[in-house]
């Protein structure tokens, strides 16, 4: 299993929106770093949601439902399904994420521009740690 972040501004799309959908194409990603992480997601890998904007702060989890198929909106590039999990207890914020050494070498740090992004499971299991201590 693989683990991802994906970020979306909740104006949007929010992961409230996402949560009564349940089911979601991901589509729309037109950066080729993002586009080879949606190609290497596989059906089961766990995914967080990222609201980015204003608000910035991991707020969800939901999980791959369908690998990488050509985007409907374009089909020289791709998406993928994800199926809304649940609501973080308590949201974690990109402060919070900056100020954990375990986190220092997260992609959504050192890849902060794209969309989509891998996360190692020690970092995933940390953001979900996180958003029950605070």
């Amino acid at each position: 299993m693989n683990y991802w972040l994906v970020k979306q501004e909740p104006e949007s799309y929010s992961f409230d929106r996402f949560w009564q959908e349940k089911r979601t194409e991901w589509t729309g990603v037109r950066n080729y770093q993002a586009r080879n992480n949606l190609s290497a997601m596989k059906k089961g890998d766990r995914v967080l949601y990222y609201h980015s904007g204003n608000e910035r702060a991991v707020v969800g989890i939901a999980k791959v439902t369908r690998a990488a198929f050509p985007d409907p909106t374009d089909n020289n590039w791709v998406a993928v399904e994800l199926e809304a999990g649940k609501r973080l207890k308590k949201t974690v914020t990109l402060a919070e994420i900056k100020s954990n050494p375990k986190l220092a070498n997260i992609a959504l740090l050192r890849q902060s521009r794209l969309s989509v992004v891998p996360l190692r499971a020690e970092e995933f299991d940390e953001i979900l740690a996180m958003s029950e201590t605070r």
